[in-house]
């Protein structure tokens, strides 16, 4: 829900906002692009620094190049994404794809926390 003059402005956001606007400039010029919505491997490589969106929800973008097919880019962490992001679905923006959605009722305060671990699964030998 930022606004996209405050991403501007302010040159910070969250992942969501940073595929949101890097798909505005990618369809500004014509090209097609899409939001991706997942989950990133939560232990790094070793000697590698944990990714900007593990333990959480994480979204990137694909853009279609034509004669060449969809590339996916992690804004977030100036990355391509590989085998440590996990696709759980896409569409055109994130309304097409929330992590989690629901109906609460009742009154008062609440808040959610989120806290997700995604690591490899090795088979038994």
């Amino acid at each position: 829900a930022t606004p996209l003059m405050h991403v501007l402005e302010q040159r910070r956001g969250v992942c969501q906002d940073f595929a949101h606007l890097a798909i505005g400039c990618l369809r500004s010029i014509g090209l097609a692009a899409r939001y991706v919505s997942g989950y990133l491997e939560t232990l790094p490589p070793p000697g590698q620094p944990k990714l900007v969106g593990a333990d959480a929800s994480h979204a990137w973008l694909a853009v279609f190049l034509p004669g060449w097919g969809w590339l996916e880019l992690d804004p977030t962490n100036g990355s391509l994404p590989g085998e440590q992001h996990i696709v759980v679905a896409w569409g055109r923006d994130y309304g097409d794809v929330p992590p989690l959605t629901g109906v609460m009722s009742g009154g008062g305060e609440h808040s959610l926390e989120v806290a997700v671990d995604v690591m490899p699964v090795t088979e038994a030998a």
